[in-house]
């Protein structure tokens, strides 16, 4: 089939070659415009648009599909559009411009997680299970009826960039198992069942961690906030990011918020037991292993607020 792929970050790209590789000509790939990253704020281009020109595919800029990148768009014929975070609404006449119109890779297991955060806030939740759904694109938001929508289980340290970026590959097969479907006319979707929830992007607010909450509360703040916004607290005042945790092997009780060395590891007290700082971030520094930063504390209480 002559498709249209439409999307912007890392994790789009696993599906992006995915099709490229497969049987079916992609058309044009849509991405939102370059964009300023870096401290410099140097205009870059998306990781799709970046992938795109290596695979010599045509690309389409835009944050917007506006009437004149929708009328470029159904110039190119398209028989099926597949969206993975492209960061945009698909409205009409463009949603049902293509023959089958449009497909989106979702993870979550709808109709759980609707939105844009989907494996942020199942982390963040404290949920065992995320998921994968490849549905049909309606003007709601993720409400259509899925061809794949299956549960995956969340590794208990892993952080929503870890668990994301798993999802991202393991999702491309479910994607080309549905466009071949669609292409062969042997494909079924099914209603979405069950009580909706949904999923806004994270703020800098859902990152701040509350160390008299339990272990596995703060765990699941540090975990689901990372990579982003960052999962913060304060140390004298100032910032201080903590991007991974472990649970200890064994049970040890501190006071919330207080950092002490106890068999060679650093741990940091919670409500309920005490969990390991592995890797941190303080205030004007690179990230680091907890280990080294604590060696540089020469002995000083640490205690975050």
């Amino acid at each position: 089939m002559r498709i249209v792929f439409a999307g912007t970050p890392e994790a789009a790209v696993p599906t992006l070659e995915g099709l490229a590789a497969s049987g079916h000509e992609i058309v044009a790939v849509v991405t939102r415009e370059d964009a300023p990253r870096g401290r410099k704020r140097v205009l870059t281009p998306s990781p799709v648009a970046q992938r795109a020109a290596e695979l010599g595919l045509p690309i389409v800029k835009a944050n917007r599909l506006d009437a004149e990148v929708t009328a470029g768009l159904l110039a190119r014929e398209p028989e099926l559009g597949v969206v993975v975070a492209y960061g945009g609404l698909v409205r009409e006449p463009l949603l049902s411009g293509p023959t089958h119109g449009w497909i989106n890779l979702h993870f979550s297991e709808l109709p759980k997680w609707r939105g844009a955060a989907p494996v942020q806030r199942a982390v963040l939740a404290g949920d065992t299970t995320s998921g994968i759904a490849v549905f049909q694109l309606e003007a709601g938001l993720d409400t259509g009826p899925t061809f794949v929508n299956r549960a995956v289980e969340i590794g208990t340290e892993e952080s929503s960039g870890e668990l994301l970026e798993r999802l991202a590959t393991e999702g491309v097969a479910d994607v080309l198992t549905v466009v071949d479907a669609i292409a062969s006319g042997t494909a079924i979707a099914t209603d979405q069942r069950g009580e909706p929830t949904y999923a806004p992007k994270l703020t800098g607010a859902d990152g701040e961690i509350d160390w008299n909450a339990s272990a596995e509360a703060v765990s699941a703040r540090i975990r689901g906030a990372t990579p982003e916004p960052g999962a913060t607290t304060r140390l004298g005042g100032e910032r201080f990011k903590i991007h991974r945790i472990a649970h200890p092997s064994s049970d040890t009780a501190l006071e919330a918020g207080l950092v002490a060395l106890v068999d060679g590891r650093v741990l940091v007290g919670t409500a309920t037991t005490a969990l390991e700082l592995v890797r941190v971030q303080p205030a004007g520094k690179n990230a680091m292993d907890a280990a080294a930063w604590w060696r540089g504390r020469h002995g000083a209480e640490v205690r975050f607020a």
